[in-house]
């Protein structure tokens, strides 16, 4: 029965992608509808992600009480009410309220999904599955584009996607009896009920405190060179903005590819070399873009590091149950999801206020740096797990 529900834990990754890029791609319609300045676009993405911070350290709770396929159609429905809500909003203010429940349910479903598939299923799937995700984030751009190009609004962009979650939260329902039982999830090893661990007790855990820095460096390098890959571009190796658009996809191109081949590396190589791996090439990423190849190496190191990104996150987690157990797996990927957005939301706003003050062009060493901590801090779990 559980391989009858592997192909539906895809179609669920993909719709988790498949908001994640809207926002960007409908925006500059979006903010001459609403009257608002361009940069009110982060304040809704930090909503979203705080949103997402809060119901990633209620996931172990929220798995307890309802198991992993309760959670997972509860969040995608969340999220298509909160997608309907963008649809008919007609005030900015409107935006922001809805931003709320769209946080929460996207942060539950990925942590919940992610600790489930960490848990039954083997390393590739992993990879896989975030290779969907990557196809959802490619094609909801597309859907939205579509949308305003057929004549339709921003709006129709936003109900398309809703439509689809609605239609996919009525399937994740009837496929509940698929899953796992909340009994066995809400197990300890010894088969006796356990009870949800607070924050405190999660970060006593001995590779707790590293594992959670060492996701913040990957998160926060990863969009990082999402949102400023195309700036880079454009202010450092005078490339035109709408060619430095498509260019930058590049990293996204090399992460997406990058986790179709991995599923296929698990198969000889460990989570743990593969991890090692992908750094490895991400600073190899950094080193072609610092050296003198011009807009050529610019625009290869951006593939190379999204190329390197490609198998940390799903080797990550998927290693979390064998380096902390699996009755702590739940809520140490629920805490790494909300270190991961607030990666996200703090340290490419940072870069930001780099760039603007001193120079885009510190883009490699900025995001070299932070991939340097999060080989440290890796290195430092793989220790601890040796003694």
């Amino acid at each position: 029965m559980i391989s009858l529900l592997l192909p539906l834990i895809y179609i669920s990754f993909i719709s988790l992608g498949l908001p994640d890029a809207l926002l960007g791609a409908a925006w500059p319609t979006m903010c001459l509808d609403f009257a608002v300045p361009v940069s009110l676009a982060g304040v809704v993405s930090v909503t979203v992600a705080m949103g997402t911070v809060v119901s990633s350290l209620l996931s172990d709770r929220l798995t307890l009480w309802l198991g992993a396929g309760k959670v997972t159609a509860f969040s995608v429905g969340l999220t298509a009410l909160a997608l309907f809500g963008f649809s008919v909003s007609s005030e900015f203010w409107h935006l922001l309220v809805w931003a709320i429940p769209y946080g929460l349910g996207a942060g539950s479903v990925d942590a919940s999904l992610n600790n489930y598939v960490a848990l039954h299923y083997a390393s590739r799937h992993m990879s896989w599955l975030h290779c969907m995700w990557g196809i959802g984030a490619s094609v909801g751009p597309y859907v939205m584009g579509s949308a305003l190009t057929g004549g339709l609004t921003w709006n129709t962009g936003y109900r398309y996607i809703a439509l689809f979650q609605v239609c996919l939260t009525a399937v994740l329902l009837l496929s509940l009896p698929l899953w796992k039982t909340r009994k066995q999830e809400a197990s300890g090893e010894n088969g006796a009920p356990r009870a949800p661990l607070s924050l405190k007790q999660i970060l006593a855990i001995p590779g707790a405190k590293e594992v959670l820095i060492a996701f913040f460096c990957y998160c926060a390098a990863e969009q990082t060179a999402i949102l400023w890959g195309s700036t880079y571009l454009v202010r450092h190796c005078g490339m035109a903005e709408d060619v430095a658009a498509g260019f930058a996809s590049l990293f996204l191109i090399g992460m997406t590819i990058g986790r179709f081949f991995n599923g296929f590396l698990t198969y000889k190589l460990s989570d743990k070399a593969l991890i090692r791996l992908g750094q490895g090439i991400m600073l190899l990423g950094v080193a072609v873009m610092l050296l003198p190849f011009g807009t050529v190496g610019a625009m290869a190191g951006l593939l190379l590091i999204g190329l390197g990104c490609a198998p940390i996150y799903p080797c990550v987690i998927h290693s979390t149950p064998d380096h902390f157990g699996e009755e702590n797996s739940q809520a140490i990927i629920g805490v790494q999801m909300a270190a991961a957005y607030t990666g996200v939301s703090l340290m490419p706003p940072l870069f930001g206020i780099l760039a603007n003050h001193i120079s885009v062009s510190l883009l490699p060493l900025y995001v070299g740096g932070i991939t340097v901590l999060m080989i440290f801090m890796c290195e430092r779990l793989n220790g601890l797990e040796k003694r």
